[in-house]
């Protein structure tokens, strides 16, 4: 069943005109509107007149039945790239090397293809500075931690935080702290100081023991599951201020979604997201067609198991669905996936500044140094390339501003291979939204019916 369904949400969410998209549910009928991302329940024969034109692809047509039901007006998001933004989040390469062997990892097991190395405590207290030292009042900033494993160097990671701490104290700034790590080197001394500076912690887990020690062996070879989950438990149990979520890479070994997700919700996990693996250095581990059709019927699994609950009253932590329910009532749109590039900058060991985390060491995404400062020419010329408008076949595609064009590293290394996979659960969760919403009342538009979000 979860493939029949996956391929049904597959043809439903397919482009047909870049403006719009339908939804038909057991509630309705319903109008996506891509510019702005509203969602309206639409009266019979607007719904009839959209899917015609949509069939004939006649995109005038639709920007003409849009006018008459009033959702016209100027774009939301024009062809004008983002200007440069302040630096509001910094991810820190604190150390690039890493005692697992998973053989997709993107940091190529951790050093990135060159030396293993930590980063320096002046890198990290530069890195810190850049953040943080011309901070606003009321300013909120994200302060990041990866690697490779960032605990190999964890005296910087520490010193690190406490100075930026001290710097948002002084300038009245509010700093958020997070750390992504495999979870072997975790101590209970841990858990005390990011129960204190109270930071978002992730742990990288692919599945229940024989799963996870099959993608993320230790490099002698030896699974890693049994010391990742004692390492955690004093993380788990102390998490206040702290949040601890598992993040699972999806490959074609590890489909089985359902069951990772109730594993790690049931250890206690503050939330549980699955992020597809794309692309790889050597391509190990990437999903292909066939294995997405597949991901995407288990991620449905996993999202009706959240709708059931949700009805009952019950929180069921998984991340994927929580984040797209929050998106699509805000009405996010977005001509980027992210703040790659933009608002949020890597760090390598070294001070060298990159687009993200996964653009360490890679010329391409290569933004300045810490030395010589953000390179604001690549940067402007990075989102005037990047923006969404600029990509194909996003320009076309109805979901462009809730995806925003997909991952930058995984686009110029692989292209898009997910395109229906990602539509298909927008779709999805459209449903799921409409699904949850309590129905307005007086709240109607005229020529179009009820608004939501």
């Amino acid at each position: 069943m979860s493939l029949h369904d996956a391929r049904r949400y597959m043809s439903a969410s397919a482009p047909r005109t870049p403006q719009a998209h339908l939804i038909e549910s057991a509630l309705g009928l319903h109008l996506f509107v891509a510019d702005g991302s509203r969602l309206f329940d639409a009266e019979a024969e607007l719904f009839r007149r959209c899917g015609a034109a949509m069939a004939r692809g006649d995109s005038e047509e639709i920007e003409d039945l849009l006018r008459q039901a009033g959702l016209d007006g100027p774009p939301m998001i024009d062809d004008a790239p983002l200007p440069p933004p302040k630096i509001r989040a910094l991810s820190l390469a604190i150390a690039q090397k890493c005692n697992l062997g998973c053989a997709y990892c993107y940091a190529q097991q951790g050093d990135f293809g060159a030396p293993a190395k930590n980063m320096s405590l002046a890198d990290a207290l530069s890195a810190v500075e850049l953040l943080v030292g011309e901070a606003e009042r009321g300013e909120r900033l994200n302060l990041a931690f990866l690697g490779g494993e960032p605990l190999v160097n964890r005296p910087t990671l520490r010193a690190a935080a406490r100075r930026a701490r001290e710097l948002a104290e002084t300038r009245r700034a509010i700093i958020n702290y997070s750390i992504t790590t495999n979870g072997t080197l975790l101590t209970e001394d841990d858990a005390r100081f990011f129960e204190e500076f109270g930071f978002a912690v992730t742990i990288s887990l692919d599945g229940p023991r024989e799963v996870h020690d099959a993608l993320r062996p230790y490099k002698g070879g030896a699974g890693s599951f049994d010391a990742v989950m004692r390492r955690a438990a004093p993380l788990l149990r102390m998490q206040r201020r702290m949040q601890v979520s598992a993040r699972v890479t999806v490959t074609p070994t590890n489909l089985a979604l359902r069951r990772t997700l109730d594993t790690f919700v049931a250890a206690g996990f503050h939330s549980v997201g699955f992020s597809p693996m794309l692309s790889s250095p050597a391509g190990q581990g990437e999903l292909q067609s066939d294995d997405l059709e597949l991901m995407l019927g288990e991620m449905i699994d996993c999202g009706r198991e959240y709708e059931r609950r949700s009805r009952l009253g019950e929180r069921y932590p998984f991340a994927n669905m929580v984040n797209a329910m929050r998106e699509i009532h805000r009405g996010t749109h977005r001509p980027y996936p992210c703040g790659a590039g933009a608002g949020y900058l890597g760090v390598s060991a070294d001070g060298e500044l990159s687009a993200c985390h996964r653009f360490v060491g890679d010329e391409d995404g290569a933004m300045g140094s810490l030395a010589e400062g953000v390179d604001r020419t690549r940067q402007a010329q990075w989102l005037a390339e990047r923006h969404v408008h600029r990509q194909e076949p996003c320009r076309s595609c109805w979901a462009r501003y809730l995806c925003g064009g997909g991952c930058h590293h995984e686009v110029l290394r692989r292209g898009r291979p997910a395109c229906d996979y990602i539509r298909g659960w927008l779709h999805y969760c459209l449903e799921a939204y409409l699904r949850l919403s309590p129905q307005p009342a007086g709240n109607a538009l005229d020529s179009i019916g009820t608004s939501y979000g």
